[in-house]
């Protein structure tokens, strides 16, 4: 899903902003991009202070797609924080923080 999700992403950058909320994001460059990936950080946090299952599960999907318009723009994919991910896996979080200093 992750891959072809990046896969439509990447096909935006080629749409008309008017036509694309991706190509509209993409057209107000970085800050646009990183202001949209805030506030779905911050929507995340006020559901998962409510508790209410299904507004996280929302708000986290509209976090990871708007991370994924963000690794896109910078011209990476999900299989960078997958690999990132799979180098940690096993580790302690102690460990791992440990590490990377």
């Amino acid at each position: 899903m992750l891959t072809e999700l990046a896969e439509v992403l990447e096909a935006r950058k080629q749409a008309d902003p008017k036509q694309s909320y991706v190509a509209s994001l993409y057209a107000g460059g970085v800050d646009k991009i990183l202001k949209k990936v805030g506030e779905e950080a911050t929507e995340v946090v006020m559901a998962g202070k409510d508790g209410d299952a299904q507004a996280i599960i929302g708000e986290t999907a509209d976090l990871w797609f708007h991370s994924m318009v963000l690794l896109c723009h910078q011209g990476l994919g999900p299989e960078a924080v997958l690999d990132e991910l799979a180098s940690r896996f096993g580790l302690s979080g102690l460990e791992e923080k440990a590490n990377r200093s």
